[in-house]
């Protein structure tokens, strides 16, 4: 067993792990952040994007060791200080983002990725920074909708489906 720590969405975070531990694994068993998702336990879905050091990757293929010292954002850690949705987690919502919810932890930690990248992504853009998280529910286009709302680019034209 190893000891590990780090600063999870902004606060002190300690555990045993096994060397095989992984993350995905330690924040949901271990800290109860249950919102970031494991879906594939392969990396294919995406539902596990957390923030480490400020870059997304999936908590699914990172063991807890390695993010020893880390600064770790997850899902939980997204809203505004009072409590109140982000404006990625508001776009979502108004713009119908998601459906069962299961993806949404790993989309909303994506598009703040991206946006942190790009602030004003292209439709084109976004689809392609979004290849690596699945959504069985939406089809995309309401999510794509709700990150380029999240943009603050005017998304009126955009027809629903």
């Amino acid at each position: 067993m190893a000891q590990v720590t780090m600063t999870v969405n902004g606060k002190a975070a300690s555990g045993e792990v096994e060397g095989r531990t992984l993350l995905s694994s330690f924040l949901r068993e271990q800290l109860n952040l249950t919102g970031t998702h494991v879906g594939c336990d392969t990396s294919q879905c995406g539902a596990c994007v957390v923030h480490v050091d400020g870059l997304a990757v999936k908590a699914c293929t990172m063991l807890a060791a390695e993010a020893d010292g880390a600064d770790v954002a997850t899902i939980e850690g997204q809203a505004n200080a009072d409590g109140s949705l982000n404006v990625i987690q508001q776009a979502f919502q108004d713009h119908h983002g998601l459906q069962c919810g299961f993806c949404t932890p790993g989309m909303v930690m994506s598009a703040a990725a991206l946006l942190k990248e790009n602030p004003k992504p292209s439709e084109t853009e976004v689809r392609a920074y979004l290849e690596g998280n699945m959504c069985r529910c939406t089809g995309y286009h309401n999510i794509v909708k709700a990150i380029m709302a999240a943009s603050g680019q005017d998304v009126s034209a955009i027809a629903a489906e």
